[in-house]
């Protein structure tokens, strides 16, 4: 068996390459640059590009089942060409929002275009990734060892490890008993911002110094810095700026339950999932 892992190069790609390459699995990864894609050795590197489809018959051919990184643009045309190539699974990584019905333009069109190729598949929906503070948080901390964000102690949310995506992914694309099925998951309990700046500070040895701004500050900063911290930021904030205006409406009921904990990572993959400190302490050399 074969299984091709799209976004190959990204954090929940490598990791899914890494597991099913532990799991004793064929892996073939998908990069759009494979001499800089520093893959493992044991993966296959296959040279591809999914918002051109015509780049992936190569990388289809042999493959049984696919990792897939949503991109709805050209969704139906790589499911399609998938079928084709005679693939009998895919496992698309979606998001948390979907189930809440947040996003209904991005990661559900995929989902649907899967679901209808008549091809097994599974959903697997995390909620907020702990990664997202390495791009938000890190270059202040790197900088000034400080975080500058809104709502420190009001907002709590379950971020969930990339490491834990990946091993529901992998699950999913192993195991039969997945087939049919959208997985929404979080992390193992709601944590605020600032105690997340603290898992770090321990993290790295270091005290990090915590300022309260508006959402909109936060945000203005962000797009100065441009690159990944602009591009998490327009998706976060922006958020919390929509509903931390005095005129702004109360956040659907849905959003303000999808910030409790749930057990999916446990029920799938047989193990608690990680906490944020655990996260962090995985992550230090992205914050020194």
């Amino acid at each position: 068996m074969t299984i091709l892992v799209t976004g190959a190069t990204g954090v929940i790609g490598r990791a899914v390459v890494a597991q099913l390459i532990e799991a004793g699995v064929t892996v073939r990864a998908l990069t759009r640059d494979p001499a800089h894609a520093r893959l493992p050795r044991k993966a296959e590197v296959a040279r591809g590009d999914l918002t051109d489809p015509a780049t992936l018959a190569t990388a289809f051919r042999g493959a049984d089942r696919m990792f897939l990184l949503a991109l709805p643009q050209t969704a139906h045309q790589v499911v399609a060409q998938a079928r084709e190539s005679g693939m009998r699974r895919i496992v698309v990584l979606s998001a948390g929002a979907v189930t809440f019905g947040m996003d209904t333009e991005f990661h559900r069109p995929v989902e649907r275009a899967v679901e209808e190729s008549g091809l097994e598949w599974t959903h697997v929906r995390p909620g907020e990734f702990a990664y997202n503070k390495v791009a938000l948080w890190g270059p202040s901390i790197r900088a000034e060892r400080a975080v500058r964000y809104p709502h420190p102690d009001r907002l709590q949310i379950c971020p969930v490890h990339e490491q834990d995506v990946a091993a529901v992914a992998t699950r999913a694309l192993l195991d039969d008993d997945h087939v049919g099925k959208a997985y929404t998951f979080t992390g193992p309990g709601r944590i605020t911002l600032r105690d997340q700046a603290r898992a770090i500070a321990s993290a790295i040895g270091e005290s990090i110094a915590f300022e309260e701004v508006t959402a909109e500050q936060a945000l203005r900063a962000a797009r100065e810095h441009g690159g990944r911290t602009r591009a998490a930021a327009e998706v976060m904030l922006g958020f919390t700026a929509l509903y931390s205006r005095p005129d702004a409406p109360a956040p659907p009921t849905s959003v303000i339950a999808s910030a409790d904990a749930l057990p999916t990572i446990t029920q799938i993959i047989g193990q608690p999932a990680s906490t944020f400190q655990q996260w962090a302490d995985d992550h230090v050399a992205d914050f020194r």
